[in-house]
C-alpha cells in the first residue's frame, strides 16, 4: 500500500479533562490571589467600620414618662333622696352646661306636696288679711260704741245717785244704775283688749303671721324636696361615667354620674425616682396622646410631689395644659417629654458610643492615627440619643460605636463617618 502524505497526518488530540483541570486550578488561585490582596488591604489600610464624629450642636436633655389625662376635680353626682328614675336626658361623654337637667326622678307626689302647701299659704294669708280688713276695724268700731255707752250708763249712775240722796228713788233703782255703768265699762275694756291684739303688734296679729309664717316655710320646704327630683349639672363639663337608666330606683346618696368640669386639662405622670433632681417648675414639655402620637402639644410642670412612691420607685409629676387638642378625653394615655436642660452649643456625640456610660469613668474608642484608642470622657447632659462631651474629646474626632465588638482597641481601622443619630 502506499504511504501517506505528510499533508494527511493529524495531530494529536489532547483529552477534554485536562482543560477543566487546568480551569480549576487557575479559578481557585484567583480566589486565593483576591483573599490574600483583600487580607494585605485590611492589615495595611485597617478594617472598614461605621463611626461617628464628635460635633458641635445644639443639645436638649428630656425626661421621659407616660401618664393619663386628668382634671383637677371630678364631681360625682348623686340623688339627694331616694326615688324612681323617670327621665336622663344626656348620655356618658356629652358636653353639658351648667344648670342642665341630667336626671329627673318621678316627682308627682312631690308636686301634689306643692299644691297642698300652695293651699294652706292663701289660706293663712286670707285669715292674716280678714283680721286686718274685717276683725280689726269691726273692734274699733265696737270699742268706740260700747265706750259710748259706757259715757251713757256713767252719767245715768251719776243722776240716780243724785236722785237718790234727794230721795226720788231707791235703793233698787241706784243699784240697777251701777250696774249698768259697770257693764258698759267691761265691755269698754273687753273691746279695747280686742282691738289690741288685732293691731299689728297683736297676739291674734301675731299668731296670724305666725301661721303664714309657718306655711310659707312648708311650701318651701315642698318646693325643695321637688327641686330634689331632679339632678342638674353643677357647672359646664363632661359627663365621664354613668351608671343609672331610665326605671331604675335609686337611693339617697348613690353615684349616678361623674362629671369632669371644665378648666384648666392636666397630665398626671409617673417619673423615675433617678430623675428626680432634674425637674423643677415650669419646665416645658412636649406631650402627645398614645392615640394620636403624631399630633403633639405643649404643657408645663405645675406640680411635683415633694415624696417618692416606693412601691413604684417614682414621683408624681402634674403638667398643665394651656391649649389641649380637640381629641383630648379624659384619663387618655399621654406620654410626655420634659426639657430639664438646654445647651445652644456644646460637643455632642452618639450615646451609643460611650463605655461603661454608668459608671463614674466612662470612655470612647477614638480613631487617631488610624488606630482605636481608649480615651476616658467627662459627660455632661444626656438628651435622646446623644450626650454632651465636656472634656476629653475635640470635635471632629472620630468615635466607634459602643456595640461594634469585632474592633478593638489598638486596631487599624478604616472609619466610615456617619451621621450622628
Amino acid at each position: 500500500m502506499p504511504e501517506a502524505s505528510a499533508a494527511e497526518v493529524e495531530p494529536p488530540v489532547r483529552p477534554p479533562w485536562r482543560w477543566r483541570l487546568w480551569l480549576k486550578v487557575g479559578f481557585g488561585l484567583l480566589i486565593v490571589v483576591a483573599i490574600a490582596a483583600f487580607a494585605l488591604r485590611n492589615v495595611l489600610l485597617g478594617n472598614r467600620v461605621d463611626a461617628y464624629a464628635a460635633a458641635v450642636g445644639e443639645l436638649t436633655q428630656t425626661v421621659v414618662a407616660s401618664g393619663r389625662v386628668a382634671t383637677p376635680q371630678r364631681i360625682a353626682l348623686a340623688a339627694e333622696i331616694a326615688g324612681r328614675v323617670s327621665k336622663i336626658p344626656v348620655r356618658e361623654g356629652q358636653s353639658v352646661e351648667g344648670g342642665q337637667l341630667l336626671v329627673a326622678l318621678d316627682d308627682r307626689d312631690e308636686r301634689a306636696a306643692v299644691a297642698q302647701a300652695s293651699a294652706l299659704v292663701a289660706e293663712a294669708e286670707a285669715r292674716l288679711r280678714r283680721l286686718r280688713e274685717v276683725s280689726l276695724p269691726g273692734a274699733v268700731q265696737g270699742l268706740a260704741q260700747a265706750e259710748a255707752n259706757a259715757e251713757v250708763a256713767r252719767k245715768q249712775h251719776d243722776r240716780m245717785i243724785e236722785l237718790q240722796a234727794r230721795g226720788f228713788i231707791g235703793q233698787v233703782q241706784l243699784d240697777d244704775a251701777r250696774r249698768n255703768d259697770d257693764i258698759a265699762a267691761s265691755q269698754v275694756r273687753t273691746l279695747r283688749l280686742q282691738v289690741q291684739t288685732n293691731r299689728p303688734a297683736g297676739s291674734e296679729s301675731a299668731l296670724a303671721v305666725a301661721s303664714l309664717a309657718q306655711a310659707r316655710a312648708n311650701l318651701q320646704i315642698a318646693r325643695i324636696r321637688l327641686e330634689q327630683n331632679a339632678i342638674l349639672a353643677p357647672t359646664a363639663g363632661i359627663l365621664i361615667a354613668r351608671s343609672v337608666e331610665p326605671g331604675d330606683v335609686v337611693q339617697s346618696g348613690k353615684t349616678l354620674m361623674v362629671l369632669a368640669p371644665n378648666g384648666e386639662t392636666q397630665i398626671l405622670v409617673q417619673v423615675d425616682e433617678k430623675n428626680f433632681a432634674k425637674l423643677s417648675l415650669g419646665q416645658k414639655a412636649l406631650a402627645s396622646a398614645d392615640a394620636f402620637a403624631a399630633q403633639r402639644f405643649d404643657a408645663v410642670v405645675v406640680y411635683i410631689n415633694p415624696g417618692i412612691d416606693a412601691a413604684r420607685g417614682a414621683v408624681e409629676v402634674k403638667l398643665a395644659v394651656k391649649n389641649p387638642p380637640a381629641y383630648l378625653r379624659q384619663d387618655m394615655t399621654v406620654s410626655v417629654d420634659i426639657e430639664t436642660a438646654h445647651l445652644a452649643r456644646a460637643i455632642v456625640i452618639p450615646t451609643g458610643a460611650v463605655h461603661e456610660l454608668s459608671s463614674a469613668a466612662p470612655w470612647v474608642m477614638v480613631v487617631r492615627g488610624q488606630r482605636t484608642v481608649r480615651q476616658p470622657v467627662t459627660l455632661g447632659l444626656r438628651g435622646d440619643g446623644r450626650s454632651e462631651v465636656l472634656s476629653g474629646l475635640a470635635a471632629g474626632e472620630i468615635v466607634i460605636p459602643a456595640a461594634t465588638a469585632t474592633i478593638k482597641l489598638g486596631q487599624r481601622v478604616r472609619a466610615q463617618v456617619a451621621a450622628s443619630p
